[in-house]
């Protein structure tokens, strides 16, 4: 059994793990919101709600239907996220033309998910996340130095300690193989 003060020194020490998280999350992520819950298709979540709701433009706010689709994509769902993403409002934002990017990507749409990258780029030139997945692109079409590129401006947006960049470094690193 645990004495008192080893319990404590426990807690404590994964309180400091988890704060030293936080900051290269925030850092390379942009603090996004936990993936909210999935619905059927042709429906999205509501967190006002707390419930699934007809997937219509309206429905949710424009952040809330851009993160749902990233959250469909993340989960194989891409034509249904780059169908949600046609119903913002707004859809010439760098979190949306990045998701719908990564969705479009993901579908084997290489070039045109680079387009979308390089909109959302010109938009958020340091957005971290953006840059990781252009220079996956660019890894999948073999143009290695581009992909090192990307890697050197996410160096300087958010570390070589961030997701972003030990996703890249570990995509061009896996190339090579």
């Amino acid at each position: 059994m645990l004495k008192k003060s080893e319990m404590t020194a426990m807690a404590l020490g994964l309180a400091i793990g988890v704060a030293a998280t936080a900051p290269a999350f925030a850092a390379g992520g942009g603090g996004d919101p936990p993936p909210p819950p999935t619905c059927a298709k042709g429906q999205v979540y509501s967190t006002k709600k707390n419930a699934c709701v007809k997937a219509e433009r309206g429905a949710l706010p424009d952040e809330e239907m851009t993160q749902y689709a990233y959250a469909l994509a993340k989960q194989d769902r891409f034509q249904e996220a780059l169908n949600v993403l046609d119903l913002l409002e707004n859809s010439n934002t760098p979190k949306a033309l990045n998701y719908r990017g990564f969705a479009t990507r993901k579908l084997g749409r290489t070039d045109e998910g680079i387009s979308y990258y390089l909109k959302s780029v010109a938009l958020d030139p340091s957005y971290a996340q953006v840059r990781e997945y252009l220079g996956e692109a660019y890894v999948i079409q073999g143009k290695v130095d581009l992909a090192k590129g990307q890697l050197a401006t996410i160096k300087t947006i958010c570390g070589t300690g961030c997701e972003e960049y030990e996703d890249l470094a570990q995509a061009i690193e896996d190339s090579k193989l």
